[in-house]
Formats: structure tokens, C-alpha cells, sequence
């Protein structure tokens, strides 16, 4: 399922753009600084020739971060298409990077926000060896004006460093093993809007996952240490999900008051076109609340059990850990890997303090800039009946964030927990 949702989910967001928001962070520093001592930028000076605001495209130095993947080196040219009102309604964002695992590579990124009730992306990209990527989406109907909503995305992934480290709360730091992970998918949504407010789903979503030795040097292949639960070979199934939602959001993208309620069920069969056979169901809710006019207290809070797990591979498991929330999916913990747990059921916990401490003109449009501590628990568990607030593991941090409203949010959190810090760096908010 997709990062943010709305019960038909919307923009993904796994595509990492490096530290968007350190370099902004930069600009914004020079381009206020400049306004501070002179209004006008005058003639002949420097900075005529660097007006930030102006600026037909961002020359982002790209510093990819992932406690898997390691430091990403590259350059990102970001170029930006405003309306009237400098909002933003296309983002093209073609770059080139150096992978230390994977050798060179590039990608190509192109985002449409035609409309507020409308979104689309196309991403693609590969590498001199092993990882290559395609994604696209279609939504419409965010808005819940009309009676239905719907949305469309396709995924080709392969990743060479994806993480396992035993199932359980407790699986230890060093049994770490990797693995290469090859995912496709077609996930299609359908949404009844019942009011602004109320909406039934249904989503399918046919899913096919390889996982093959690792190519890494210094973690050891899967199979070597987990020679049943990390077997190799491919499995597909076929995941069929009802969910009732309650959404009083002032923005998908970029809420500072309301709530929003997912109720969902789920089922994978695999005598209907799949090889893995298990059930899902649980509740996510979010919270935003104003406290001031730039203060606004986040929350979520996210239960995922599933009530049987017939042949399920562990990639289909409930999991923990990375900067991403997916309603009826994985759950952040900031200061560990993606999936860095992992179980039958889950729990998680988040609290963000997102202030904003500074508004200007910025490359054509209007940018933000926020800080954002956070503080986040969760824990996974094997028993319906276990206690779900036991045994947690924590996690606290800063996000620094730059929004360029109505439909971006730029990212880097950095968090800490018993394992270590972790650098995370996108876009979007984690929930």
C-alpha cells in the first residue's frame, strides 16, 4: 500500500531524493539572510545572478541516506512548474548517482498535481549492477467531492539490500542478513465516497516477490543463517482488502488539524491465483491538532494482526521500522532499518511537535520551513493475546522538514534508539 492514504492511498514515496531539505535549508539561509540586510537585491551584486526565487530550476547536491543502502552520492536538477498562485503543479527531476554497492546510475521523476482532487507520478531508474525500479500512479477523486474515487499504481523493484534478521521482538542486531529482492505489482483501488467525511474501499492487489542470495560483502546471504524462514524463490499472492475510513483532514498532504480513522480487513487465498494463504486486519488513526498558528502536535497510532498466516511468507508479515507509516502495511521506527522487526502482529506509536519557523519565496513558489521533534514505540508479537504496550521499542529524533504547499513536503529525520542513530531523507511526511 502506498505512503499516504486517504483510504485509497495516494502519492508513494520510497523514491529517495537525497537531503532535499538540508540543501533548501541552505537557500533559504541565503536567500533570507540577503533579504534581511537588503530588500533589493542590487545590480551587479552576487546574488542578482543567485535569486533563489527565481530560479528556473534546484541544483540539489544529492546525499542519499538509508541505514541499509549506505551513503548515495549524485546531482539532482529539480525543475518546477507553478500556477498563478505559485503552487506547485509539476515537478520534473531527472538525476545521476554513484552507488558504492551498485556502481553508477540514473533515474527519471516526473510528478503532476493538475488538481487538488488529482495526482500522478512516473519514476524509473537503474543501476550499473542488480537494482533497477519503475513506478507508476494515477489518482483522482482525493478530495471526495464526487461519489467515487479511485486509484492505479504499477511497481517493478529490485533491491540489493534489503535486510532479515530473524522473526520475533527480540531478533538480535547480529544475526543480520540480507538478501535481493525482486517485487512487482498491480494495486487498484476503489473508493465509495458515502460523504466528505465517510468512505468504503476495496483494493486488490496481485504481488509477486523474489528473494535471492545477497550480493553484499560484508552482511551474510539470508540462506546462510535462515535456511527455512529465508528461503529462496519466488511467491506471489493475491491480497484482497475492505476498509472503512473517517477522514476530517484539512489536506492529505500537508494536514494541521483533524483526524483520520482506517478500519480494515483483509485476505490473500492462495487457491486464488497466489502460493501464500494468510488474513489481515486492524486500525490506524491520526490526529493533528493546532496548538498555535505554526505549532501543530501530529500522532498516529497503528494495530495490525493477522489472524492466520497459513504458508505466509515473512515478507508478508506485519513489520516495523524505516520513516514510512502504510496504512495496512509497515510502521516507522526512526532509529532502525526498514523491517528491521518482524512478526505476525504489530504495534506502533508516533508523536511529531511540527513547528515552522520560517515562510518565503523560493524557486517560484511558496516554501516552508519546519522542525519537527519526534518520538515513536512499537514492538511486534506472535500471539493475538499478547500485550501489545510491552517490550516496546523506542525511538526520538529531528525532522527538518520544507513544504512548498499544497502538495510537498521535503524531509530529513534523524533518529537515535538502542541500536544506534539513522538518517532518513524524502519527501512526504511519515504519516
Amino acid at each position: 500500500m502506498n505512503r499516504r492514504e486517504n483510504g485509497l492511498g495516494s502519492l508513494a514515496c520510497r523514491h529517495r531524493w537525497g537531503l532535499v531539505v538540508c540543501t533548501l535549508n541552505v537557500c533559504i539561509t541565503l536567500s533570507g539572510a540577503a533579504r534581511a540586510a537588503e530588500p533589493q537585491f542590487s545590480a551587479g551584486s552576487f546574488f542578482d545572478s543567485l535569486d533563489f526565487r527565481d530560479m528556473p530550476f534546484i541544483p540539489i547536491p544529492e546525499v542519499g541516506t538509508d541505514p541499509d543502502s549506505g551513503t548515495i552520492l549524485g546531482f539532482l536538477p529539480v525543475f518546477l512548474t507553478t500556477d498563478e498562485n505559485r503552487e506547485i503543479r509539476r515537478i520534473l527531476a531527472p538525476d545521476v548517482i554513484y552507488d558504492p554497492n551498485f556502481g553508477l546510475g540514473a533515474r527519471g521523476r516526473i510528478f503532476g498535481y493538475p488538481s487538488e482532487d488529482t495526482e500522478w507520478y512516473v519514476v524509473g531508474g537503474l543501476k550499473q549492477r542488480v537494482e533497477r525500479e519503475f513506478d507508476a500512479f494515477y489518482t483522482t477523486g482525493l478530495t471526495r467531492q464526487d461519489t467515487w474515487s479511485f486509484s492505479m499504481q504499477t511497481v517493478y523493484d529490485r533491491n540489493g539490500t534489503r535486510r532479515f534478521y530473524g522473526i520475533g521482538n527480540q531478533s538480535n542486531l547480529s544475526n543480520e542478513t540480507t538478501y535481493v529482492n525482486e517485487l512487482a505489482y498491480v494495486e487498484a483501488r476503489l473508493g465509495w465516497n458515502l460523504n466528505h467525511a465517510w468512505q468504503v474501499a476495496y483494493m486488490a492487489r496481485p504481488r509477486f516477490e523474489d528473494v535471492e542470495a545477497g550480493v553484499l560483502d560484508t552482511v551474510p546471504s539470508i540462506q546462510t543463517r535462515f535456511p527455512v524462514v529465508g528461503r529462496l524463490g519466488n511467491e506471489h499472492d493475491f491480497l484482497n482488502m475492505i476498509s472503512v475510513t473517517y477522514d476530517t483532514r484539512d489536506s492529505l498532504t500537508i494536514p494541521s488539524r483533524g483526524v483520520e480513522f482506517v478500519g480494515y480487513a483483509g485476505l490473500s487465498d492462495a487457491a486464488f491465483a497466489g502460493s501464500a494463504s494468510y488474513s489481515i486486519m486492524g486500525l490506524d488513526a491520526r490526529n493533528y491538532w493546532p496548538v498555535t498558528q505554526k505549532l501543530i502536535i501530529a500522532s498516529h497510532a497503528a494495530l495490525r494482526y493477522m489472524p492466520s498466516d497459513q504458508n505466509a511468507p515473512f515478507w508478508a508479515l506485519s513489520s516495523l521500522g524505516g520513516d514510512r507509516s502504510v496504512v495496512a502495511g509497515a510502521q516507522p521506527l526512526r532509529a532502525f532499518g526498514e523491517n528491521r522487526f518482524i512478526d505476525r502482529d504489530s504495534f506502533s506509536a508516533s508523536i511529531e511537535l511540527r513547528y515552522r519557523v520560517l515562510d518565503l519565496q523560493l524557486f517560484t513558489t511558496n516554501v516552508s520551513l519546519e522542525l519537527a521533534p519526534f518520538a515513536e514505540a512499537g514492538r511486534v508479537f506472535h500471539e493475538i493475546g499478547d500485550n501489545p504496550l510491552s517490550s516496546l521499542h523506542t525511538a526520538g529524533g529531528m525532522g527538518f522538514r520544507a513544504l512548498a504547499r499544497p502538495s510537498i513536503v521535503g524531509y530529513v529525520d534523524v533518529g537515535y534508539g538502542s541500536e544506534g542513530s539513522a538518517v532518513f531523507s524524502g519527501i512526504n511526511y511519515p504519516f
